[in-house]
């Protein structure tokens, strides 16, 4: 199948289902027709894609945690939970890690043990080892939206299996879950992959079932420019639409200065909008979801809350359509049931408090939303370039010319030549802009910001930025300051003078 941005061939389509239905032995329960049926019958209560509108046309910020263990009662009885006493107004279905890499007979293996020992041994629900009565039962247990959450290359069988199955939300995409993912698989190979997931989507769309679909926007962590998350999230919108996809809700991982997420999380839906009817799609509903911090967490759960909530201010000042929802022991590896509905709840507070407060739109906002969308654009309309029009080729091309490049992506099919560090303000710039197609005044606001903080911290802008950037979260802080006498007292002098609050001399007009 020759790549294209145009919808799949239906005798193409016909041909890999067959092939895919084949891959583990509860692909012969799916039944496409009688799916339909199915989800025609399902309460609009529980419609993913129903209840992100309504919440959209409300103004409302939903919270939605990840979650998902090895035996079906145990992960109906944590879902139940994370409902009734963490509040959440959508549930997930967190899926294991030999699912999301097709290894199905080690999933099975990984049920049997769990069985065993009475507890869960795989790191998630493995959904297509369970089948699709079993995907109903999830469904059906629950009274909110249940959506499946993965982080699959491959990801077609366990789509055909959970969608038949009653789940109203898809996450994922060719881009999204392979270069943060996967060392070794083709972009190429991914985005076609992923180009039936959505065109399974859009045949359910054709006969009037409504699934969401929602690319992953954090890609690998907290130091990503909003740029090259935007530009991903456009690229794998406009892929999903293409097939037939009608509810959209695209992503972006909290970076953690508020300004500069705040202006990603309204310029988010603008760039979506403009490229996809740009591109001639206009049958299309679109929300945005926001990811709280993504990186390292710190030990202690008091100062974890308190991460939490700052990403769920973020959420409820930046008007996301929802909000992904972290635990207090996300440094110390899968979190009880009862942690993660306290950070449901947690999240809840804060949302329901902010629910009627914005972020006047000051000079410095301004500022942030234009670089934000000046920056976007310069990526895209080169994908569009490379790709004479078709952005499929172009997201390919471009990520071989390093146009877009994702910082610490395990894939060798990501160029890794930019270097992304923080501002003294805690704002993602860039240290090195590999071949990032910026023009001179562009890269001037990132090197005049870089060079501030140098200049503030007693020393020069280097690699060392960025490894202390990693790491300070851990450490109580969002900007990993070196700890030298002379860099505080450098520092102090900084504070003392109001550079924080000031305009950069470089604004782009």
């Amino acid at each position: 199948m020759e790549l294209t941005v145009k919808q799949m061939d239906p005798e193409e389509f016909t041909r890999q289902r067959q092939e895919v239905l084949a891959q583990w032995i509860t692909g012969k329960d799916v039944d496409f027709e009688e799916a339909v049926v199915y989800h025609k019958n399902i309460p609009l209560s529980k419609v993913f894609a129903h209840k992100l509108e309504e919440g959209k046309r409300q103004g409302i910020t939903f919270a939605q945690p990840r979650a998902g263990v090895a035996l079906l009662h145990e992960h109906l009885e944590l879902l139940q939970y994370l409902q009734d006493e963490g509040g959440a107004d959508f549930l997930p279905t967190t899926i294991d890690s030999y699912t999301r890499q097709n290894r199905y007979t080690e999933a099975q293996a990984g049920i049997e043990e769990s069985r065993a020992v009475g507890r869960s041994m795989l790191n998630g629900f493995p959904a297509v080892n369970h089948g699709v009565a079993a995907c109903r039962q999830v469904v059906e247990k629950m009274q909110v939206p249940v959506q499946v959450r993965h982080g699959t290359p491959d990801a077609r069988l366990l789509a055909e299996i959970t969608l038949a199955g009653g789940f109203t939300a898809y996450e994922g995409g060719g881009i999204s879950y392979n270069i943060p993912y996967a060392k070794d698989v083709s972009i190429e190979s991914t985005i076609k992959y992923w180009q039936y997931v959505d065109r399974l989507v859009g045949l359910y769309e054709e006969r009037g079932v409504s699934i969401n679909r929602e690319p992953f926007g954090p890609l690998t962590g907290t130091l990503v420019p909003p740029a090259i998350s935007h530009a991903v999230a456009v690229i794998e919108g406009v892929l999903a639409v293409a097939q037939g996809v009608r509810s959209l809700t695209l992503g972006y991982g909290q970076c953690g200065n508020l300004l500069q997420d705040v202006a990603a999380l309204h310029t988010l839906p603008v760039v979506a909008e403009e490229y996809l009817k740009k591109l001639g799609y206009s049958n299309f509903d679109l929300t945005t979801v926001f990811h709280q911090w993504m990186g390292g967490f710190p030990q202690d759960e008091a100062k974890a809350y308190g991460v939490i909530s700052w990403g769920a201010t973020v959420a409820a000042l930046g008007k996301a359509t929802k909000v992904i929802v972290k635990t207090p022991h996300e440094a110390l590896g899968i979190p009880t049931k009862e942690a993660n509905a306290a950070g449901i709840r947690t999240t809840k507070q804060i949302l329901n408090m902010l629910k009627d407060q914005t972020l006047p739109m000051t000079k410095e906002l301004a500022l942030e939303e234009q670089m934000i969308l000046r920056e976007t654009r310069a990526i895209l309309d080169k994908v569009l370039e490379l790709g004479e029009g078709d952005i499929a080729v172009g997201a390919v091309r471009a990520f071989q010319a390093g146009v877009i490049d994702v910082p610490f992506a395990p894939s060798r099919f990501n160029a890794g030549k930019i270097l992304p560090a923080r501002d003294s303000q805690g704002a993602v710039r860039m240290l090195d802009f590999g071949n990032l197609p910026f023009d001179t005044e562009i890269k001037a606001f990132h090197q005049e910001r870089i060079a501030l903080r140098g200049r503030d911290e007693g020393r020069d802008p280097s690699f060392q930025m960025v490894i202390d950037d990693i790491y300070a979260i851990g450490k109580g802080m969002l900007v990993g300051r070196p700890r030298s006498k002379e860099a505080g007292l450098r520092w102090s002098a900084f504070e003392e003078r109001g550079a924080m609050s000031g305009i950069s001399q470089c604004e782009i007009k």
